[in-house]
């Protein structure tokens, strides 16, 4: 039966038409919701044993290179390295291409690092088994060491290339620099790739603020190996010969992002403008010319992402690692793990997916009145 139609009146049908209709939009928000929080927190659940799989295979790393270190007959002197991992190196050597800050050094023993790169390789949007870019600088052993144990938690291919040189409490003991580190890692089957190319570092990539009797042996070691050799002088013939051999190497898949680790010259350039550049995914708004530009606004500048290992005080505030911590963390404990649910763009995404399907329901509720 129909009420009289005319102002102020409205058919039953009507009526409840405009039901059913709030009632799928609702049931729908509904849906979505349970939905949403299932597909969250698989992809929490995946990302969280990925990264303390990282962070598992860098403290076996670090095991494994501490055993290498008391096999050499190097000691451990735990007043600067209270924790023992045999990765802090020396306050002055031989092998010392600049200052370092121990306390930095120190902090990038945390194996909890390593989840940190995984969630930083996953905010890049990288996918398992694809290849990544790795300029690498022997001032940070225990960073280098994050990167391979996050390349293998996610399958990844990493295309390394280091330098030997070292500034302060880094690979820069003449005995043990990362080339020799690297060897034992290979040989305890930790790590599975080789760098595709070595250079000395220091003062114009070429190791003149290294001794010379030192930057004879470091010549020497790198030979030996085989490994790509790299010696060009000047900065932008230095950066296109990387960009090609990372190409190369790379093949048709490409590379997905640069992770940067350290400061050294090829990585940094020669323009201030690279000194404002936050640590982690970094958001690069200026890049230099092509004479003073470093690897890192070279990758930029190919629509590449970048991934900032520098300013550790910085990184480890931004997510929420510890400074300098005696005793190390064990993998898997610390704030860094609550700080990336909270930032996984997933949730964010259904958050506000739900938010907007329950406003719709509001809103045509009141239309449909």
């Amino acid at each position: 039966m129909r009420r009289l139609l005319g102002k102020g009146f409205v058919p039953e049908e009507g009526k409840s038409g405009n039901g059913k209709v709030l009632f799928i939009l609702f049931a729908l928000s509904v849906l979505f919701l349970v939905a949403a929080r299932a597909v969250v927190f698989k992809g929490k659940e995946n990302l969280e044993k990925e990264m303390v799989t990282a962070s598992e295979i860098m403290q076996q790393g670090m095991e494994v290179l501490k055993e290498c270190r008391e096999a050499e007959g190097i000691p451990i002197d735990q007043q600067f390295d209270p924790n023992r991992t045999g990765l802090i190196g020396l306050k002055h050597s031989p092998l010392t291409t600049s200052l370092g800050q121990l306390e930095a050094k120190r902090t990038t023993t945390n194996p909890n690092f390593a989840a940190l790169v995984v969630f930083l390789l996953k905010e890049a949007g990288i996918k398992r088994g694809e290849t990544i870019a790795v300029a690498a600088s022997g001032s940070f052993p225990a960073l280098i060491l994050a990167v391979l144990s996050a390349s293998r938690a996610l399958n990844l291919r990493p295309l390394v290339i280091s330098s030997l040189g070292a500034s302060q409490w880094g690979a820069n003991h003449p005995r043990f620099h990362w080339l020799r580190m690297h060897e034992c890692l290979l040989k305890a089957h930790v790590l599975d790739w080789e760098p595709i190319a070595l250079s000395l570092g220091g003062d114009r990539d070429r190791g003149e603020d290294v001794e010379t009797q030192t930057r004879s042996l470091l010549v020497r070691d790198i030979k030996e190996s085989g490994i790509f050799f790299i010696t060009e002088q000047n900065l932008e013939r230095n950066v296109q010969l990387r960009v090609a051999l990372y190409r190369e190497q790379a093949g048709k898949e490409g590379i997905k992002a640069l992770v940067n680790i350290g400061g050294s010259w090829p990585s940094m350039g020669n323009d201030p403008e690279v000194l404002k550049l936050k640590p982690g995914l970094v958001e690069v708004d200026r890049i230099s010319p092509p004479e003073r530009r470093g690897i890192i606004h070279e990758m930029a500048y190919r629509c590449i992402p970048v991934i900032h290992l520098l300013y550790i005080r910085g990184l480890v505030h931004r997510y929420g690692l510890p400074w300098d911590p005696i005793p190390l963390p064990l993998p898997g404990k610390g704030t860094l793990y609550q700080i990336t649910r909270k930032e996984q763009p997933e949730f964010i995404f259904s958050a506000a997916t739900y938010l907007f399907l329950v406003f719709l329901v509001v809103v045509m509720r009141k239309v449909l009145q």
